[in-house]
This record gives structure tokens, C-alpha cells and sequence, in this order.
């Protein structure tokens, strides 16, 4: 057995019935290329290799790698760090789209979806479990406490389902929150406008100060917020009003078709 590194935000599933619910959810045809992110001791890995042809699995932990390559004879195991992947050459290499599947570290969770979000013109479908409280963040809608940076980004670039919860007992060792295990559809997401990293300055320049009105949290950003949205709080915007809100700023929309939220609602 291989024992677990803190810093490395080890939790091995060890629970099949858990595995097979994770590699199920990941609806898509037998020949679609998937990438494992992080197997671990291989809870995920075997199933995951035993039904899709074209798979390959990325481990930064030299121990982990061995022991799956010991293990797992014949397959592709990577040693790689997840924050260094390159994934439009993965899928040049094994196809696209290209799928993932992962049982996220807690302390880079924010790091590889957005790494995601960025080369999703490369991937198709995620499958990933990380702690229920930013999943739930993900999911989020408009004006709760929820709902922020993680909320518009992710659901402007992808569709995000939550699928189920995944109790701390079924890991070693046993983390202190309970898990959740969401599916990322990137190929319908509804789009994050002509420049997605304005978008993005936008969204976290709102967000980043929430207890302001827009009409002061983006006055940094060196222009005048619509009228429509000037006393607003960032939480009160939906992720299409930031598309909108964005485009606006950048001087791309003309106010007369902001079609954002109804403030009387």
C-alpha cells in the first residue's frame, strides 16, 4: 500500500461500488479518448482502461506510478503533473475530443477546472469529484451566498450536472468534508463571449469585491458600468449578463441591446 503524502492532497478511493458509479457517469461512446487525472492506487484506473480503448493516465507521485505500472501492465501511465499538461497535445495525440476523469486534489481544485476551461476547445465531457462545498459553489444560481467566480466562469464554458455525493468513509484517509462527483459538458457550453480572459478580469474584478456595487468594484477597470447594472452587487448578475456586461465594458455592445437582468425581480 502506498501511503498517502499530505502536501500531495492524497485521498485513495477505496470503495468499488463508488468507482463503478464515477466510471459510469462518464456517457460516452467505448472508443473516445479518456485521460485519468491522478489515479492513486488505480481505484478508477483499471475500470477506466478496461472500457475505453484509448486511455492514458497522469500521476505526479513516482511510487503511484510504479506501483499502476506494476499493477496494470500494458497501461499508459504517465508521470506528469496535472498543472504542467498540455491537454490540446494530449488530444492531438489520443484524439478529440478528449475526455477526463479525476478524483481532484482539494488544494488545486480551482486549478485544474480552469486549466480545463482554458483547452476546452480540446475536451469533450469531465468527470470529477472534489468537496461538495465547491461543487455546490459550481451549480450555484444568481444572489446566494454560493454563488461567485467559479459559478459564472464554469457555467458560461461548460454545462455542469451534479450527480451525486460521495461519503468521507470511502476514502484513505479519511478527509473531514463530504465529496461530490459532477459531470462538465464543455462541448454545450453557452460560450464566455469574443475574448474569454476580459471575460474573466470582469467577473473576478466583481467578485473579488462582492460588498460593492459595480459601479465602484469595476471602476478600476476604466469604464462606465451600464445603468442598468450600476447599483447591482456582482451576485445579482447571471453568467449571461456577464458575457453582456463584458462585451459592454470592452466597447463591443451597444447598450440599447443589454437584454440583462430585471431589476424589479
Amino acid at each position: 500500500m502506498i501511503r498517502p503524502v499530505k502536501r500531495l492532497g492524497q485521498n485513495f478511493l477505496r470503495d468499488p461500488n463508488t468507482a463503478r458509479r464515477i466510471v459510469a457517469a462518464l456517457d460516452v461512446p467505448q472508443d473516445s479518448p479518456v485521460v485519468e487525472v491522478g489515479p492513486g492506487t488505480g481505484a478508477l484506473t483499471g475500470m477506466l482502461a478496461g472500457r475505453f480503448g484509448r486511455f492514458a493516465a497522469l500521476e505526479v507521485d513516482e511510487r503511484a506510478v510504479q506501483h499502476l505500472r506494476q499493477t496494470l501492465p500494458g497501461v499508459d501511465i504517465r508521470h506528469g503533473d496535472v498543472l504542467k499538461a498540455d491537454w490540446r497535445a494530449l488530444a492531438d495525440e489520443l484524439g478529440r475530443p478528449l475526455h477526463v476523469v479525476s478524483n481532484l486534489p482539494y488544494y488545486i481544485t480551482s486549478e485544474i477546472l480552469f486549466g480545463l476551461v482554458d483547452a476546452r476547445a480540446a475536451i469533450g465531457k469531465a468527470v470529477v469529484m472534489m468537496q461538495r462545498e465547491v461543487a455546490r459553489r459550481i451549480v450555484a444560481v444568481p444572489r446566494t451566498k454560493e454563488y461567485g467566480i467559479l459559478s459564472v466562469v464554469l457555467q458560461r464554458t461548460c454545462v455542469p450536472t451534479l450527480l451525486f455525493d460521495v461519503s468521507p468513509n470511502v476514502f484513505y484517509p479519511k478527509p473531514d468534508v463530504t465529496s461530490s462527483v459532477l459531470r462538465l459538458d464543455f462541448a454545450e457550453g453557452p460560450g464566455d463571449g469574443d475574448d474569454p480572459a476580459w471575460f474573466r478580469t470582469v467577473v473576478r474584478t466583481a467578485f473579488n469585491q462582492r460588498r460593492k456595487t459595480l459601479r465602484n468594484s469595476l471602476g478600476r477597470l476604466g469604464a462606465e458600468v451600464p445603468e442598468r447594472w450600476r447599483e447591482c452587487r456582482a451576485e445579482e448578475l447571471s453568467p449571461a449578463d456577464f458575457v453582456d456586461l463584458a462585451a459592454y465594458l470592452r466597447g463591443t455592445l451597444h447598450p440599447e441591446t443589454l437584454h440583462g437582468t430585471d431589476q424589479t425581480s
